[in-house]
């Protein structure tokens, strides 16, 4: 046996960076009792190592590429090339030319073989890398194969390839690439079968694609495939499409493209007896890897070959069911404004503020069990409703899962997951009326002045415990937490501002034909703590605007020696000081704050800087108090404007007296809305600096590598660990990888225990043809430039910039002073963004569906913020 050439049956499961990803799964299905594969053998990743490693030319352009950004493409093209042209002008050593022409010998040098490139970061479970690199058909001769190995290890540097690699985050000097020999198969048919269907993720519904011919025509998309939908056994579904051409195999090497006769275009490529056989082998396949598969199968005579199986890497993983019945899963992330995976401590938590809800952990996110809801006729008519006042994209998946009857049958009865919310107060809508009736903001500031005391006796507290015993505490402290989430009064307040919102946006639209005119009276209301931590931070702007030492220094921070380096510059202790008071109250927040494990800007205050500069660029000296004084102008004279048109109508007067109180309680009390959000973080920071002291001690006795490997455990592992001070340290690193994949996965809002992903869609009747739906948050139109930002380090606008971005919580406030118009993936009129937007008068529209891929960074767009939709310009 070689070590540059192995024959499929030689290929053991731990040979990955030896045969790469596609040549591993060919030795794997060559073993499958019934399954047949074409014979062949792979030319090892030692073998292209071999080749380049001597060669200084390659080496010197691979380092040239090394130092490329994405945005390089001009260059990547031009180097990228000249390392295939090299690649291919390599002679290949004589000790792997004898051993492939060896191996050619036993399976017959006359034969024709197709040659395929299989990558070490291809077809891999978390990542597909699958057509990056190149693959040739039908070639003869030993002479000619050699020439396409060479060609196929240059395909590792196809322009693709090497972009794909550098979104992906994998080092180019860490790929290798072996390339697969097999004999060709000259099949009548062939296509694709996926084990889960691709278009609604279901697992048990198995999809064939099948074209006359080799498949290339079909992956090339040449030519429409017919598609075969078989669920247990019975094909469910056909779609037998005109197919006008097919690729065939010459005799004398190369392929064909030949027209198909009118009379044979249309009919079924594979009969129904062959589309179960097929099935069957999926099937058989599948069970044998332990995922869903992506096959690649042909058919000559009565016989079928699989040429290839990859995992699909781009389903969301099930969350598992014990009862062997189909639930429904709601994503708890979507509710949240935070869709991004979370660790396992971070998820910890949030199962301790959730209480009795029955969540399922999946991909890194949760997901409440709403089966038993939906099998209730009285909560098929609620459950909809309730949860579509904050997402219309849920509420329209409901709607059509539940016209479905079969499935809504087959759905299991249970407790529901609505009822088993822990900490409601029966005497709720007691504490609302009276709010309601005494109208008095002072209320707010009590209840903020008790949770102060709260917080300040729970820093002293928690100082005096450690060890198992912080865990007790930490247990015991999150019952008060939950008591001070469903205080009666603060729930109240939060009640009766949504209700003051509903009402004047319907009476005002039903009297005065003005929709959302709430929006404009929401601006600058008080006791908002996340608009103010906005406008607060331009009064640093402004300390940091005088000190230009300062702001050059801030283009290139330290994390290390932040507030070091700033003693040392011109201005820097006033700057430092300014930034450590904002800490003091704001330092708490962070992007995706939800998760305990983020870093927090008191962690991390370089976090702040990108949006200290574009203060700094967008605003005016004193800027603070102007744009707060422009809201409450601008709503004070939306609140004339309408109460002067009212007057004029019949009974005018008595609608006049109900729209002044309330329009009074809505600027009283809907500030409210934020606070409870920034109370509990606060109070989970405590429990996160408690448990990092926890981390030092495990740190120091060698029990844990850093600090941070805490986050990898759930709070009762961690718990456990500090008890015995014994870790098995697999455990960190198998879950790093794990949220490494799980990072990459898009959460559905809605999905079943098959796997299928139920999506809404909004209705278009009244927004024109071409434009991109969402939900109307903030009233108004604005025209301006997208700046797509997926995270706040890259976030740098200018005057009459749009943001277009995932999800929104409270630490994207301070950017919403420099935009004039927001746009999201995820939300509802009742989210952060769209108080935050109301309240600083920006146009907004939420909850579009993929609006981060289907709008580019520097596009000029519309949005409409009143009617909620979008227009590419």
């Amino acid at each position: 046996m070689s070590s540059y050439v192995l024959h499929f049956q030689e290929i053991e499961k731990s040979q990955l960076l030896l045969v790469g990803g596609k040549g591993l799964n060919l030795g794997e299905l060559s073993r499958i009792q019934g399954i047949q594969v074409p014979e062949g053998f792979c030319v090892t990743t030692k073998a292209y190592q071999r080749v380049i490693e001597q060669n200084k030319e390659f080496q010197g352009l691979l380092n040239q590429l090394a130092l490329l950004k994405i945005e390089d493409q001009d260059k990547i093209s031009e180097i990228s090339g000249r390392i295939r042209e090299t690649i291919e002008n390599i002679e290949i050593p004589s000790e792997i030319t004898k051993a492939v022409v060896q191996y050619l010998s036993q399976f017959g040098e006359e034969h024709a073989y197709a040659v395929r490139s299989s990558a070490t970061a291809e077809d891999l479970p978390t990542a597909s890398f699958a057509g990056q690199q190149d693959t040739y058909l039908n070639i003869i001769g030993g002479e000619a194969i050699l020439r396409h190995i060479s060609k196929c290890w240059a395909s590792l540097f196809t322009d693709r390839a090497v972009i794909y690699r550098m979104q992906n985050e994998f080092d180019h000097n860490l790929v290798r690439l072996s390339v697969v020999v097999q004999r060709m198969v000259f099949p009548q048919a062939s296509g694709i079968l996926f084990t889960a269907d691709p278009i609604t993720f279901n697992r048990k519904i198995l999809s064939i694609d099948a074209s006359f011919g080799l498949g290339e025509a079909l992956v090339s998309g040449l030519v429409s495939a017919d598609n075969y939908k078989v669920r247990e056994g019975k094909i469910i579904e056909k779609t037998i499409s005109p197919k006008k051409l097919a690729i065939y195999a010459l005799k004398e090497g190369g392929t064909v493209e030949q027209k198909i006769e009118n009379d044979q275009q249309n009919l079924q490529t594979l009969t129904d007896k062959q589309i179960l056989q097929l099935e069957y082998l999926g099937r058989k396949i599948e069970s044998y890897f332990g995922c869903p598969q992506d096959i690649e199968w042909c058919m000559d005579g009565d016989e079928f070959y699989i040429v290839q199986s990859r995992p699909v890497t781009t389903l969301y993983p099930v969350p598992e069911v014990s009862d062997g019945k189909t639930h429904i899963f709601l994503s708890y992330g979507h509710k949240q404004m935070m869709t991004e995976a979370i660790k396992p401590l971070g998820i910890s938590f949030l199962e301790f503020l959730g209480g009795n809800i029955p969540f399922r952990k999946v991909g890194g996110r949760l997901f409440v069990d709403i089966t038993h809801e939906l099998a209730s006729s009285i909560w098929q008519r609620i459950l909809p409703n309730t949860l579509g006042q904050s997402d219309p994209l849920v509420k329209s998946a409901l709607l059509n899962l539940i016209k479905r009857d079969d499935l809504i049958k087959s759905l299991p009865q249970g407790k529901k997951a609505f009822t088993q919310m822990d900490g409601l107060s029966w005497n709720l809508p007691y504490h609302a009326i009276k709010i309601y009736q005494q109208n008095d903001p002072t209320i707010i500031q009590q209840i903020i002045s008790q949770n102060e005391i709260s917080i300040n006796d729970l820093r002293q507290r928690i100082s005096k415990v450690s060890g198992e015993d912080l865990f007790a505490f930490i247990l015991e402290d999150h019952k008060q937490l939950k008591k001070i989430l469903a205080d009666p009064q603060s729930m109240g307040i939060l009640m009766i501002g949504f209700y003051a919102t509903y009402w004047i946006n319907n009476k005002m639209e039903k009297w005065l034909g003005e929709k959302n005119a709430a929006d404009i009276l929401s601006q600058s209301v008080p006791n908002n703590i996340t608009s103010e931590m906005g406008l607060e931070l331009l009064d640093v702007a402004d300390v940091v605007r005088q000190y230009p030492e300062v702001i050059e220094y801030f283009h290139h921070p330290n994390d290390e020696t932040f507030f070091e380096d700033l003693t040392k510059l011109k201005g820097g202790s006033a700057v430092s000081e300014a930034i450590r008071m904002y800490l003091e109250k704001y330092g708490v927040r962070c992007v995706g704050e939800i998760d305990i494990t983020r870093t927090r800007w008191a962690e991390q205050p370089t976090a702040l800087i990108p949006m200290i500069l574009n203060n700094i660029r967008n605003f005016k000296p004193n800027s603070r108090e102007i744009k707060f004084e422009q809201g409450r102008l601008e709503a004070e004279k939306k609140e004339q404007d309408l109460l002067i048109r009212l007057e004029q109508l019949p009974s005018g007067k008595q609608k006049v007296r109900k729209t002044k109180k309330m329009i009074s309680i809505l600027r009283n009390f809907a500030g409210y809305r934020e606070y409870p959000k920034y109370n509990y973080i606060r109070r989970y920071y405590i429990y996160k600096q408690a448990l990092l002291k926890e981390a030092i001690t495990l740190v120091q006795k060698g029990v844990i590598q850093k600090r941070e490997d805490i986050y990898y455990l759930s709070f009762e592992e961690l718990r456990e660990v500090v008890r015995t001070n014994q870790l098995n340290y697999t455990i960190i690193n198998e879950r790093r990888e794990e949220f490494k994949s799980y990072k990459n996965l898009t959460p559905p809002r809605i999905m079943t225990s098959e796997g299928e992903i139920i999506v809404g869609k909004y209705s278009t009747e009244n927004i024109p043809s071409d434009a991109l739906a969402g939900i109307p948050a903030s009233s108004g139109i604005v025209e301006g430039r997208a700046r797509v930002v997926l995270t706040m380090k890259d976030a740098e606008f200018a005057d009459g910039d749009i943001l277009v971005t995932a999800y929104t919580d409270p630490s994207w406030t301070p950017l919403f002073l420099s935009i004039k118009g927001l746009v999201t993936e995820v939300g509802g009129v009742g989210t952060h963004g769209s108080v935050i937007a109301r309240e600083y008068g920006i146009p907004a529209v939420v909850g579009v569906d993929n609006v981060t891929k289907l709008i580019k960074d520097g596009q000029r767009i519309r949005v409409n913020g009143t009617e909620g939709y979008i227009e590419i310009l």
